[in-house]
């Protein structure tokens, strides 16, 4: 099973027990993270497709750790004119373990069975 989440303005496949690199969060390491835009779930062969997000789906995480990405260059350049301008970028992110993927089946049969 996996799901489609929406955060920091894109889109990430997710499936439980991998991890994935986002956009540098507002969290704490070791810290639980919950994703409630879910674009789409694929289970084998059912799936669901959002109108815009799945409603009662949602996508628990545990916060690994905050990174930067591997350095890329930004080099500038005008011909004939001797104008060259070297700068390098490091991108922050964070690494999020996905422990769960909740469907609002699960949460239904989960609530039939407290009661």
């Amino acid at each position: 099973m996996y799901a489609i989440v929406e955060t920091g303005g894109k889109q990430y496949p997710v499936e439980e027990g991998r991890y994935i690199d986002l956009e540098l969060l507002d969290a704490k390491q070791d810290s639980k993270v919950t994703f409630d835009k879910i674009v789409m779930l694929v289970n084998g062969k059912k799936s669901k497709v959002g109108q815009p997000y799945v409603t009662g789906a949602s996508v628990e995480g545990t916060v690994v750790k905050h990174d930067k990405a591997k350095k890329i260059i930004v080099f500038k350049q005008r011909p004939k004119k001797g104008y060259r301008k070297k700068q390098g970028h490091r991108q922050q992110f964070t690494r999020v373990m996905i422990t769960k993927i909740r469907t609002s089946a699960k949460k239904e049969s989960a609530e039939k069975a407290e009661a």
